[in-house]
């Protein structure tokens, strides 16, 4: 279920931040009540191999985030204590020690559930012994939302488990969505802060086009 478009869904669940507090986030809230996009982007599990290059990653740009007046927030269906002790562990050991946003402990897979980003390529019910399998990992793939001030996703996308994200990708999209807000114009292919954009018309199509791929 694509959720573009659409409000977020309005569901607390358990995080885990690196002073080892345990606490519940509403994302839907959080960008509400604060009135900032969120950035939220979720791994399969902790202690794995992609995942804490792209946990790293997120936190060197955490700033170039706060500077665009958004929230990061990381999160898998680990609970609270196996992210506190992958926070807990450092980088030499594969750790994700000097990570400082919070991470969500879906664990009861309600949020992943919700939003469809669950590994489960098949699920059976015997009705025998009336017992439900499934195959897959039942952890979420690599998807990343972009939740505007009003709680509404104006951004989701999924990578499959071995290709990790690129960072620099999501402060352009937030730059240029922060554009659409602000100036009223569309973002074109390529479109990077300081480029020119475009009128959401035929007029302002054909002008863009005459300037820019001639």
């Amino acid at each position: 279920m694509a959720f573009v478009g659409k409000k977020f869904p309005d569901l607390k669940v358990n995080a885990m931040n690196e002073m080892g507090d345990t606490f519940t986030i509403n994302v839907l809230e959080e960008a509400k009540k604060n009135n900032k996009k969120v950035l939220l982007f979720w791994y399969p599990k902790d202690f794995t191999f992609v995942c804490p290059t792209e946990l790293h990653a997120f936190q060197a740009d955490l700033a170039e985030f706060e500077k665009r007046n958004t929230i990061v927030i990381g999160a898998s269906c680990d609970t609270p204590e196996v992210h506190f002790a992958w926070l807990s562990t450092s980088k030499d050991n594969g750790g994700i020690e000097g990570v400082t946003y919070p991470i969500l402990a879906d664990s009861n897979r309600n949020l992943a559930s919700t939003l469809g980003i669950l590994d489960i390529t098949n699920e059976t019910y015997n009705e025998e012994t009336g017992i439900v399998t499934v195959e897959g990992d039942n952890v979420t793939y690599r998807a990343t939302y972009i939740i505007d001030e009003e709680g509404t996703v104006v951004h989701e996308s999924i990578n499959h488990m071995p290709l990790g994200r690129n960072v620099k990708e999501y402060l352009r999209l937030i730059d240029a969505y922060t554009h659409v807000q602000e100036k009223g114009e569309v973002c074109p292919a390529n479109w990077e802060e300081g480029k020119d954009a475009m009128q959401a018309n035929a007029k302002g199509t054909a002008e863009y086009l005459k300037a820019h791929l001639n």
